[in-house]
């Protein structure tokens, strides 16, 4: 998988937002952003990476475009910094929704499935637009894709002294097998390919931690290609999804998950290691 490098649309970007609002509605701007495209059949997902910038007037002008959920929501945030990315990265997400549908951000409207996982409500079901986001700390990744599920994930690579414990709580039998057969200097980067390609997938089937973690396998050895490798009984190969890892960021990695359709291909018509030298930068 790969995203190409984007450095003037990465410009254009931080100066303004594509498809801004009508009306004279206040329109925070993205800051520092990286976009491309994964091409898969003959549609192409749309993958945007951004920095939370929380200063007091982005916040301000951000609250202003979320619904009163959205709102009470944030509230619930312990610490101001959680609170302010929350809102920023939803704000941004309505943004890139509305520019997409052709509507104002705040004329967004959001439903959520059983499991918790965002949708656009039933008057959007024309666009066939789905998506999805995951943030770290203050970095943003949206997933945009028409007609079909689409699951992504970023996690910070650190140091976790626990993580041998976590892989054999959270990974499958074949998973935690493979972890603990890394060299030592691998282990770090394997525990975080795997976790983010697990969360990636949960969150395109819109389960969440509801589906069972042992129920499907995920390669995880640096250098190896990210596929699924097994949905319970069926081989990941006729799974009907399709998994890409790519590096959104220095010190940061990723997971896209995307449904299939049955007539499609295997491959996806673009190199397989995604290297984002996104404008973001350490």
């Amino acid at each position: 998988m790969s995203i190409y490098e984007c450095e003037s649309a990465a410009r254009t970007a931080r100066n303004s937002v594509r498809g801004a609002p009508k009306g004279g509605e206040i329109a925070p701007t993205l800051g520092e952003v990286a976009t491309g495209n994964l091409f898969f059949a003959a549609e192409a997902i749309d993958v945007v990476v951004t920095r939370l910038n929380v200063e007091a007037k982005t916040v301000h002008a951000s609250a202003a475009l979320l619904s009163n959920a959205e709102r009470q929501r944030a509230s619930r945030f312990a610490l101001d910094r959680d609170r302010n990315r929350f809102i920023i990265a939803r704000s941004r997400l309505r943004q890139m929704l509305a520019a997409r549908l052709g509507v104002r951000p705040a004329s967004v409207e959001l439903v959520y499935g059983t499991r918790g996982k965002p949708a656009l409500a039933r008057r959007f079901a024309r666009s066939r637009l789905r998506f999805n986001v995951s943030h770290s700390n203050d970095v943003a990744v949206y997933a945009f894709a028409l007609g079909r599920e689409v699951g992504i994930d970023v996690e910070a690579v650190r140091v976790m002294n626990d993580a041998d414990s976590m892989a054999a709580r959270f990974f499958s039998q074949c998973e935690n097998k493979a972890y603990l057969a890394l060299d030592s200097k691998d282990k770090l980067m394997g525990f975080f390919n795997c976790w983010t390609r697990k969360e990636a997938f949960i969150k395109a089937l819109g389960d969440g931690l509801y589906y069972p973690l042992d129920r499907f396998d995920v390669s995880l050895a640096p250098g190896e290609q990210a596929r699924i490798l097994r949905v319970e009984r069926t081989p990941g190969n006729a799974c009907g999804w399709e998994l890409h890892s790519f590096l959104p960021g220095p010190g940061l990695i990723g997971a896209i998950v995307v449904r299939k359709f049955a007539d499609e291909l295997v491959s996806w018509a673009c190199p397989e290691q995604l290297a984002l030298r996104s404008m973001l930068r350490p």
